[in-house]
């Protein structure tokens, strides 16, 4: 498969061109985990939806692939260290959504995209990068899909928490952070385009129940609910690739489950 690499307003990229399209196709934009894997080149490789008649170009996360310190995770594990709210977990989603309307115009400029609505995807806590774009409301995005993802910042903790080696202190600063990054309370009543939530049946207890809340908080408000799906896959855990997921490798049969489901709704959704 042709892979392009290029940056973005600064946004290093990974895209995947459309097959057998002549001129501008749609585009989906996505944002990778930060586990496993955990680049935006192994994130294309984990789960390419090739069949999709779009460009697929995956954004690095801030500190992440082109954008890492010295080629290593080491600052970002300081940033844990140091906060895991306050320097890590809210800084990486608030960085990725508002560097994401420049970094559309340059792709505009940069390959052969369709003007209009754009399909957006996130993996974990890529997915909080998709839910604070749609909560932002400042990109028209045509559909949205998200797998395993973050959808309440509080749940994120306790797995980032252990990079410090010790228990999270929680704040009323903190709390208040947090409360502000649950997007279940965030999107209840907001206008949402068609919603894929696939939450992997061994994924963390936390993100199972927070994804399946977030489709019903979404459904409720929606014009179309059946537009908005949860779609659980069996076996899967979080992450989506082996460790250490910098680097592009051969695709599991969980992430090739995720990459058909992906393929339907793209194919079923975006106007390609």
């Amino acid at each position: 498969m042709q892979t392009i690499t290029g940056s973005a307003a600064g946004v290093p990229y990974t895209a995947l061109p459309p097959r057998g399209v002549d001129g501008r196709a749609a585009l989906i934009i996505t944002w990778h985990m930060l586990d496993a894997p955990r680049t935006d080149a192994a994130f294309a490789a984990a789960l390419p939806m090739a069949d999709v008649p779009a460009w697929r170009v995956h954004l690095a996360m801030p500190m992440c692939g082109g954008r890492m310190v010295d080629g290593s995770v080491d600052a970002v594990v300081e940033l844990a260290r140091r906060d895991a709210v306050r320097a890590f977990l809210v800084p990486f989603v608030r960085e990725a959504a508002a560097e994401f309307p420049a970094v559309l115009d340059a792709l505009r400029s940069q390959l052969p995209i369709v003007d209009g609505p754009v399909g957006v995807l996130g993996g974990s806590l890529g997915g909080a990068v998709v839910l604070e774009v749609l909560a932002g409301g400042d990109v028209p995005i045509g559909t949205a899909a998200l797998v395993n993802p973050a959808v309440r910042l509080r749940s994120v903790v306790p797995y980032v928490a252990p990079m410090s080696g010790t228990p999270y202190v929680w704040t009323p600063e903190a709390h208040r952070i947090v409360d502000d990054h649950d997007y279940v309370a965030r999107l209840d009543g907001v206008e949402c385009p068609s919603l894929l939530v696939v939450s992997g049946e061994e994924d963390h207890a936390e993100f199972r129940r927070d994804a399946a809340d977030l489709v019903d908080a979404v459904r409720r408000g929606h014009p179309e609910p059946d537009v908005v799906r949860l779609a659980p896959v069996p076996d899967l855990a979080h992450p989506l690739a082996d460790e250490p997921g910098m680097e592009p490798a051969p695709q599991r049969a969980t992430a090739r489950a995720v990459d058909s489901i992906l393929t339907e709704w793209f194919r079923e959704t975006l106007a390609v």
